[in-house]
């Protein structure tokens, strides 16, 4: 890959934006690397190019976050923090998706002493959500990534792996997993990236890292909606590993 500095990503960072994901097996994360490789840079961090990243979820005590999102609401929310950990950064994000499918994120830098609720946090939380009761840390999810840009387009990848969880309870991960986020302007209608995972047969999937883990964390959650996209999870992981047998 030819490489860009983390430095020089900020005007791709993509605030608003359209956001498509896909999940494949790790098996096949070679192969697309192999095959984006000439249309995409890769984002390094001090000569490094995976990241690690922890976010701490928040909610209300009745999960008003994730029930929006089970109900199947276009207009909802993700509140987080967030730790970008090879940099040393700290942010409380917020991101909205509106019935326009369009995802906006707005965040704040914070220290890495304060990931507790502040007067400045709560101010921000409602200025920018309208969400004014309680919140409350749910759990707290890992992951690492990789980032790339497009060479001519205005587009950012991520591709995340490794992802574990865990709650004050328990802990657990997706062993195997692979969650790529495309994230561009809505005014571009074309995706190299989606092209070549249309041809090995990966198609989209509306999938939350959120919702996933909060429901193998918390069994006696409302889960009708997901449990199509859990069982494609574990048919997908589990037919990739058979036929590498």
């Amino acid at each position: 890959f030819e490489t860009v500095p983390f430095r020089d990503i900020k005007k791709m960072e993509l605030m608003t934006r359209v956001d498509e994901k896909f999940i494949f097996h790790q098996q096949k994360l070679e192969s697309v690397l192999d095959q984006i490789s000439s249309f995409y840079k890769i984002v390094s961090f001090d000569n490094n190019f995976i990241q690690d990243y922890k976010t701490k979820y928040l909610d209300s005590a009745d999960r008003i976050f994730y029930n929006q999102h089970h109900n199947g609401r276009y207009s909802r929310y993700k509140i987080r923090f967030r730790e970008y950990v090879n940099s040393n950064l700290f942010y409380l994000e917020i991101k909205k998706k509106n019935n326009k499918k369009l995802t906006t994120k707005k965040r704040i830098k914070v220290s890495s002493s304060s990931i507790n609720f502040s007067s400045k946090h709560l101010e921000f939380i409602k200025t920018n959500s309208g969400i004014s009761e309680s919140l409350q840390f749910h759990q707290t999810i890992n992951f690492k990534r990789m980032t790339f840009v497009h060479k001519f387009n205005h587009e950012r990848l991520t591709i995340d792996f490794n992802v574990s969880y865990k709650d004050k309870k328990n802990i657990g991960n997706f062993e195997g997993l692979v969650i790529a986020e495309l994230k561009k302007n809505k005014y571009q209608v074309s995706s190299d990236f989606k092209r070549i995972l249309k041809s090995m047969n990966i198609r989209p999937t509306r999938v939350s890292k959120y919702c996933l883990t909060s429901l193998m964390l918390n069994k006696k959650l409302k889960h009708n909606r997901f449990k199509e996209k859990l069982l494609l999870i574990k048919k997908l992981l589990k037919n990739d590993i058979s036929n590498s047998n």
